[in-house]
């Protein structure tokens, strides 16, 4: 990842321990593609200072991400981006499941058929996958 790649999207909210939304980011980093199993990740120093965070904040979260396996650090190398299919696969069932489980609590008092739900969520993902592939492609959003 070059220096400043993806990092300024990064916006800390005051519920959550910051080290954690730090592990969160790059699990959603390591879920788009952004980061690549085996990438060499920044230095705890290099993250503190681009996220303008504490460098043991940054220290905390690449502990947590070493406990969970999502990191690799070997000696005095470089941390790494696991090379482990099944635990870059259980990430992205993990926030795939959170952000499900958050919209179905969302949806829930509405009481609406599953079928029309279905349906209607099938059609605003494909607007905004084409949305997306447009704008990834130079186009307007508005064309």
């Amino acid at each position: 990842m070059k220096t400043g790649d993806g990092w300024d999207e990064v916006t800390f909210n005051n519920r959550d321990p910051v080290y954690l939304q730090v592990v969160q980011h790059f699990k959603e980093q390591i879920v788009t593609s952004k980061l690549g199993a085996g990438q060499v990740i920044p230095s705890r120093r290099e993250l503190g200072a681009l996220l303008k965070i504490n460098p043991n904040t940054a220290q905390r979260a690449y502990k947590e991400m070493e406990e969970q396996q999502l990191i690799v650090t070997e000696g005095n190398s470089p941390s790494r981006i696991t090379s482990d299919a099944s635990i870059l696969h259980t990430i992205r069932s993990e926030l795939l499941e959170v952000a499900v489980d958050a919209f179905v609590a969302s949806v829930r008092k509405i009481d609406i058929p599953v079928e029309e739900l279905l349906d209607l969520v099938k059609v605003k993902y494909v607007e905004e996958r084409s949305t997306e592939i447009r704008s990834d492609a130079g186009g307007d959003k508005y064309d």
